[in-house]
């Protein structure tokens, strides 16, 4: 992970709400289907909701059918840091904000061209920042 000063489970308690705290610091994962951005079409980037690094441009976007926001790569090369994750029996590659360590998901090889990558996203850890909009 990128140098960024340790941040404490009491600082994130009082940045995110639960279910963020339970999804970006502790490896959760929303529903399937249930995830402000896994069917927007809003033009944009999104960002990490931890530290605002911006991880994702709406242009890789697609619909993976899989419940989730699916992007087929990052916005650009270093933002995404990659650990294997062998919880609940299966063995995935897990994806994590390069500069706060933040929980993504998970990236898998079955997503289109031009990369065949599918980052399979958590909503709550993600924040878009439509076109003309600034960061508040």
């Amino acid at each position: 992970m990128a140098d960024q000063p340790l941040k404490n489970d009491e600082y994130w308690l009082e940045k995110l709400t639960d279910e963020e705290f339970r999804i970006c610091r502790q490896h959760g994962t929303e529903p399937a289907f249930s995830g402000q951005y896994y069917n927007s079409k809003v033009v944009g980037q999104y960002l990490c909701r931890c530290c605002e690094t911006s991880l994702f441009k709406s242009e890789a976007k697609y619909d993976s059918g899989s419940g989730w926001p699916s992007f087929y790569q990052p916005a650009i090369d270093g933002v995404i840091a990659e650990r294997r994750d062998i919880a609940h029996g299966m063995v995935r590659t897990e994806v994590l904000c390069e500069n706060c360590g933040s929980h993504l998901g998970h990236v898998f090889p079955d997503g289109p061209a031009p990369t065949g990558l599918r980052y399979c996203i958590n909503s709550a850890s993600l924040t878009l920042l439509a076109d003309g909009d600034d960061i508040q």
